[in-house]
């Protein structure tokens, strides 16, 4: 019998939809150093703040953060917290933490401010570890972006 492997589309949706309960507190609070469970799912590098750029500020008690996570030997980025911002066109909001490395970049969608009907803009993660923030234009600023949805695959 061939051994199936998990498409990628498939390990996406699992890791976006991994609840904290089958990741264990332990996982979640993991230090930097990787940490694997008996079943493989595992944290590579725990949360750690991203090195925002100028001009960018985090929400109130809602510092960004990055971490890595592997399932099913797939390593995931995961951003969470949020930003204030006055981008009108694609910027920057700073930087992952060292150690933090992106193969090619990487995507994923965000809630931002809402501007006539648009409510979410994309977030990529770059192989020189930018962050950045994609979709504002002069006419439809991004004001702030909610990374708590962030989940794409690193390699």
């Amino acid at each position: 019998m061939p051994h199936h492997h998990p498409n990628r589309r498939a390990v996406l949706t699992a890791a976006i939809a991994l609840p904290a309960s089958v990741v264990g507190p332990s996982l979640l609070a993991a230090p930097a150093a990787a940490t694997t469970a008996p079943d493989g799912t595992g944290v590579v590098h725990g949360w750690q703040p991203l090195a925002l750029r100028p001009g960018v500020t985090a929400f109130d008690g809602d510092v960004p953060q990055a971490r890595v996570v592997k399932i099913a030997g797939t390593d995931f980025l995961q951003l969470r917290g949020g930003i204030r911002c006055d981008f009108a066109g694609d910027a920057p909001l700073g930087s992952l933490p060292a150690g933090f490395v992106a193969g090619k970049p990487t995507r994923g969608v965000c809630p931002r401010n809402t501007h006539n009907g648009c409510n979410a803009c994309r977030v990529e993660a770059d192989t020189q570890g930018r962050v950045i923030v994609l979709g504002a234009t002069p006419t439809d600023k991004i004001t702030w972006v909610q990374l708590d949805d962030f989940s794409s695959i690193l390699s």
